[in-house]
């Protein structure tokens, strides 16, 4: 029995064979048992990669509300300066109760600077360009991103999608646009706040792929510490060119930025650091584009919205666009076993006669 940390880098323990257990940070130790499978298969790494990458697009999609609600008080860039600054802090008490510090490498610290550029650029674009348009048209840009990462993915990384992946991100597409736009009105217009979110959904597409460009080999919680504290310098930078200066921030403010530093920063983006390595780039950014419909969830319970009947098909269309990628390739696959058993039977049949 080995008491080990879902850490990623546990010396001696059974679980460094890469596989999906030992990738996750945990502040608690666990130990191992029979019960615990220690070498997955591929496609069960993906299935479990892609259910932690669905639980961080909840969180990400319940904190809408509660964004909404803070810039009405503050500042945007200030708020992500907090936000990103809490959650450097909170990493960086943890690496060093775990001893993670050691090990870090000026590679991890260029990748890592790089990834926090883009994620800075991500929201900052967003966050400026949702100033000249409106949020259903920023929504349905931003989502474009599953779209991109497909695209950049075969000149980056060389990675040709499956068929079913391409299918499902063209329903989840058209599902978007139902669910974002308002089309009811027969008047979409596209404007410079839609070319700046634009930039925003290149920028998300670019951090989602250098992420799994380096998520093979770099250690998640310092890669993530790094980046968040980029993107967390980037907008205080930012905050103090372009915003006016405050005297204070409201107790209620910290509170908020805490919290969602914390839990919808620093462990989301370690979550993502850590279990992307085990699933596409494409199935990533497949399972983002679930944040406008989590959204939409949560403001209805805690906001009572209403969706009318084409938000909810876009919705839908996007749930089953994720699932046709996700489910494709087993049907696929089961279906080619079906085959190789039947030519089998037959030769057999053949060599009895």
């Amino acid at each position: 029995m080995c008491p080990i940390y879902l850490s990623g880098v546990m010396a001696g323990c059974p679980l460094t064979d890469g596989s999906i257990w030992g990738t996750l940070i945990l502040p608690y130790p666990i130990r191992y048992n029979s019960h615990m499978p220690t070498r997955p298969t591929p496609l069960k790494k993906q299935l479990l990669a892609d259910s932690a990458l669905a639980l961080v697009t909840l969180v990400w999609g319940g904190t809408f509300v509660m964004v909404k609600d803070v810039l009405e008080q503050v500042s945007p860039m200030l708020f992500l300066a907090v936000r990103f600054g809490l959650g450097a802090l909170s990493l960086a008490v943890l690496a060093l109760v775990m001893g993670r510090w050691r090990g870090l490498s000026w590679r991890e610290v260029r990748w890592g600077a790089l990834i926090g550029v883009a994620l800075w650029a991500g929201y900052a674009l967003q966050t400026i360009g949702l100033q000249g348009t409106t949020a259903s048209n920023g929504g349905f840009i931003t989502g474009l991103s599953v779209v991109l990462v497909p695209v950049f993915g075969l000149v980056v990384l060389k990675h040709r999608p499956h068929r079913w992946a391409l299918l499902g991100v063209a329903l989840a597409t058209v599902g978007l646009a139902l669910l974002s736009l308002r089309l009811d009105g027969g008047d979409i217009r596209l404007n410079l706040g839609d070319a700046l979110v634009f930039g925003c959904a290149i920028a998300f597409a670019i951090q989602i792929l250098l992420i799994a460009r380096v998520a093979t080999w770099a250690d998640p919680l310092r890669l993530a510490l790094v980046q968040i504290t980029v993107a967390g310098l980037l907008n205080a930078a930012s905050a103090l060119l372009f915003e006016r200066p405050v005297a204070g921030i409201p107790a209620e403010i910290w509170g908020a930025a805490a919290f969602l530093g914390i839990t919808a920063t620093a462990m989301a983006i370690v979550i993502q650091v850590s279990v992307q390595r085990f699933t596409t780039a494409v199935h990533t950014a497949l399972i983002f584009i679930l944040e406008p419909v989590f959204a939409a969830i949560f403001a209805v319970w805690l906001q009572h919205d209403v969706l009318g009947p084409i938000a909810i098909s876009g919705a839908a269309l996007i749930l089953s666009g994720m699932l046709l990628a996700e489910l494709g390739p087993l049907l696929q696959r089961s279906q080619a076993r079906r085959r190789i058993a039947r030519q089998a039977v037959a030769t057999d049949m053949r060599e009895i006669q």
